[in-house]
């Protein structure tokens, strides 16, 4: 089961992939026709070690540098962590790795952010007496290697453990978004070596208006962050789309996103273009986005269709150009979507291949400039790709 699936049934136990009608504009997006990057594939190399089939599961880029990171799995199913830098998103290096641990020996890195020229990433690998996930971080040391954190079992484990879901970095350091038994919740480090986990916190947490997961974060366009994440309302089974803001990490503020469709859904990644920020995820039959003002949240477009059986979901969410890049599974296949205008319309985008949605399969998007880097796991093959976003959809 690919981490996307496990986060997504753990959030959404009760989710019904239902829907009465389409949201308005859905229909014109499926009547347009797709726009044509051109798509670069590139060549990841293949790190030290035994030979084994490359794992790709997430990307970052930041100042002068573009990061993939995910695994190698050998014939017999086994993995250890792996991560590539590029100084142009285009040519890539093996990086050297240093896991400390058993399992962080094992690990596959599915979460990376950056800040100051330096990544910090969130790498997991099932195992134990009950195959729970064996989470720990990695940070970037002077020298360019990704040492594996030591921290306690407890702090992403143990019996109140749900899932650790992805890391962000801002100004005033890094915060991993989350959940355990009471809904919701942090996990915030000044330098990416010691977090402080955060659970039980008032708005955050779960509480007598229902269950809360948290699935991403970003840094806000001044100061504090921003948390993307779904309420399960007492009582109820549909999920609804919340999102959250704090100045300092520790005091938090709940928002419920509007959906005017009424037909629910889950906020699940979130990103900064500006001065806005954009939530994109599951709402109604299909996918939608919020944008934040300053003061509240605000509906935006709507874009795609459940197209399958399998569960809705935002993989990836950046920018590039100036404009809102989105990565996203249907249930049926993976799509993508580009917006000029923060989240207000959406139009089709054409991957350089068909990646499935189900089993294994992976996809991230990561942003600089005008150009995007499109990583993707079919469940038998990664591969990843590059292209100048332009004017593109302007």
């Amino acid at each position: 089961m690919s981490r996307r699936r496990a986060v997504a049934l753990l959030a959404l136990v009760a989710v019904l992939l239902s829907g009465c009608g389409r949201s308005p504009g859905r229909e014109a997006d499926v009547a347009v026709r797709p726009l044509a990057l051109a798509w670069q594939p590139l060549t990841l190399p293949a790190p030290s070690g035994p030979p084994g089939r490359l794992l790709v599961r997430d990307a970052v880029a930041c100042v002068d540098r573009w990061y993939v990171v995910g695994a190698v799995a050998d014939a017999a199913g086994d993995t250890r962590p792996a991560a590539w830098s590029s100084p142009d998103g285009v040519t890539w290096t093996a990086m050297r790795l240093l896991p400390m641990s058993h399992y962080g020996r094992q690990h596959v890195l599915y979460s990376v952010a950056c800040r100051d020229g330096r990544v910090a990433l969130v790498g997991a690998k099932s195992g134990g007496a009950h195959g729970n996930p064996r989470t720990a971080t990695w940070r970037q040391s002077p020298d360019g290697a990704l040492t594996e954190v030591a921290a306690p079992f407890e702090l992403f484990g143990g019996p109140r453990a749900v899932n650790v879901a992805r890391i962000a970095a801002g100004p005033s350091g890094w915060l991993i978004a989350g959940s355990r038994r009471d809904g919701a919740a942090v996990w915030s480090s000044a330098d990416a070596d010691r977090f402080a986990l955060r659970e039980g916190v008032a708005e955050l947490a779960g509480d007598d208006r229902g269950r809360t997961s948290a699935h991403d974060a970003v840094a806000g366009p001044s100061v504090g962050w921003f948390v993307a994440g779904s309420l399960l309302p007492t009582g109820g089974t549909s999920l609804l789309p919340v999102a959250w803001t704090s100045s300092d990490g520790v005091t938090w503020r709940r928002w419920l996103l509007p959906a005017g469709s009424g037909d629910g859904g889950q906020a699940q990644r979130v990103t900064r273009v500006g001065a806005a920020v954009v939530v994109a995820g599951s709402r109604g039959d299909g996918f939608g986005a919020w944008r934040w003002d300053g003061a509240g949240w605000r509906e935006a477009g709507a874009f795609g269709a459940a197209a399958g059986p399998g569960v809705a979901w935002v993989d990836g969410l950046t920018v590039a150009g100036g404009q809102v890049v989105v990565v996203a599974g249907d249930g049926g296949g993976h799509g993508m979507w580009i917006s000029p205008d923060a989240g207000d319309s959406w139009r089709p985008v054409g991957l350089p291949a068909v990646v499935p949605d189900g089993g294994d399969s992976a996809v991230a998007v990561a942003g600089a400039g005008d150009r995007v880097v499109l990583v993707a796991d079919d469940g038998g093959s990664s591969r990843v790709w590059s292209a100048r976003i332009g004017d593109v959809g302007r």
